[in-house]
Parts: structure tokens; C-alpha cells; sequence
């Protein structure tokens, strides 16, 4: 899957792969080929930010 470069469709689709097939946010962006960093880095621009506990960017 391609993730979207976009921050807010990012987050929706993170989000809901982090909530329905993925148990961290380093195992999504391995699936993806990608660096968890650069997801963090583009949510971050709008305000998000990862919350382990959570499992989702809030």
C-alpha cells in the first residue's frame, strides 16, 4: 500500500491501519517500506503526534 503523501489522508489511513492491522506504528511503516520517523515528522506538521499507549496519532 501506498501511503499518502497528503498530511490529513495520511492520518486517516494510519490511524485506521494502526487500529485494524498493526500493533505499532514501526510495524505500519515497515509494512510500507517507510521510516516511522517520516510519518511522526508529516503528522506532526498538523498537529499530531503518536501515542503509544493509544496505538493512534491524537
Amino acid at each position: 500500500m501506498n501511503l499518502p503523501k497528503e498530511p490529513v489522508m495520511l492520518l486517516s489511513v494510519v490511524n485506521t491501519q494502526l487500529r485494524d492491522r498493526y500493533p505499532s506504528l514501526a510495524e505500519l511503516a515497515a509494512a510500507n517500506m517507510t521510516e516511522a520517523k517520516a510519518i511522526e515528522e508529516s503528522l506532526c506538521a498538523i498537529d499530531y503526534h503518536y501515542d503509544e499507549v493509544k496505538n493512534q496519532f491524537v
